[in-house]
């Protein structure tokens, strides 16, 4: 019968604890460059491998996984855009020397 009262006790404290940690948070604002510098610490944290990895792999002399190439027959075929592009691009030439 001890440790049920133990436990009982144990729950209603961290219960009101969150309660009145809840009641503290709601009233808490902080000023907008502190959400500025917070957002630009975030965008940096989340790409730091596109930022400095490769820099830092140069420096320490360890080499970072290199992405797996793509061979040639798995690529899409993309030589009609092109050419579609470059017939677009000497008709508007062709517009602008008229």
């Amino acid at each position: 019968m001890d440790k049920n009262i133990k436990v009982w006790f144990i729950c209603f404290v961290a219960l009101f604890a969150l309660s009145q940690l809840f009641d503290w948070v709601k009233d808490f604002s902080l000023p907008l460059p502190i959400y500025i510098l917070g957002g630009a610490f975030l965008a940096v944290a989340s790409n730091y491998e596109k930022l400095f990895g490769s820099y830092l792999g140069e420096y320490s002399g360890e080499s970072y996984p290199q992405q797996q190439q793509l061979d040639a027959a798995s690529q899409p075929e993309i030589s009609a855009s092109f050419d579609a592009y470059e017939s677009v691009k000497q008709i508007e030439e062709s517009e602008m020397i008229e």
